[in-house]
């Protein structure tokens, strides 16, 4: 049986074209399948050629800036911190209290002790000197000499200074603490040694401490 058996005539007809059309289409589509082997290979996904290192299109020109970018001013040293009003510099000494050298450390009155003592005893008293001479070591004074004067009469016992010298107040301060005298050196004694010249009379109690 055909398989326009039942169908009218027209409708046959249409069937006989639609028929034709597909053989036709699956003829050309033969032909293209056949033909497709002959194209470039050198075509890429979207049928444009293509060059290695892009991506297909029309690359970019390179950047014509050629100057370096200036360098950092965050990588530099940093400057050194100077250092703090009244701290020492490393390597330089530092200042001393003021006084001669070779004075202890502490307040004016606690280093006045290193200026040397001497004492002499201007009294019939034998021994005196070196009680007296006893009495400042233990008081911490710097006592190297002891010996007796007899180039004249001393009315008190008087410790004698070089005005203006470390000896000044070293005098003055030996005198507050033993209730002696403190005076400037007199014609007498003018040239000596330098330091504290203590001259004791017989008033002098060994062991006196002024108040």
């Amino acid at each position: 049986m055909s398989v326009f058996s039942g169908m009218s005539r027209p409708m046959k007809a249409a069937g006989v074209a639609l028929i034709g059309v597909a053989i036709i289409a699956a003829v050309i589509g033969g032909i293209t399948a056949l033909g497709g082997g002959d194209g470039s290979n050198e075509a890429g996904p979207s049928g444009t050629s293509t060059q290695p290192g892009t991506s297909g299109g029309t690359s970019a020109p390179p950047s014509t800036s050629s100057s370096p970018a200036p360098p950092s001013t965050s990588a530099s040293p940093s400057s050194p911190v100077p250092p703090s009003p009244g701290s020492p510099t490393a390597g330089q000494p530092t200042s001393s209290a003021p006084g001669g050298p070779g004075r202890p450390g502490g307040d004016q009155q606690a280093s006045s002790k290193w200026v040397t003592v001497r004492v002499f005893n201007n009294s019939t008293v034998k021994g005196l000197a070196d009680r007296a001479a006893e009495d400042f070591r233990a008081g911490g004074w710097n006592v190297n000499e002891v010996s007796n004067y007899s180039q004249g009469i001393i009315p008190t016992t008087t410790a004698f200074y070089r005005p203006g010298t470390d000896e000044e107040a070293a005098a003055k301060q030996l005198a507050q603490e033993f209730g002696i005298k403190a005076e400037p050196r007199f014609e007498g004694i003018q040239s000596a040694s330098p330091g504290v010249i203590v001259i004791v009379t017989k008033e002098y109690q060994a062991g006196q401490k002024g108040s």
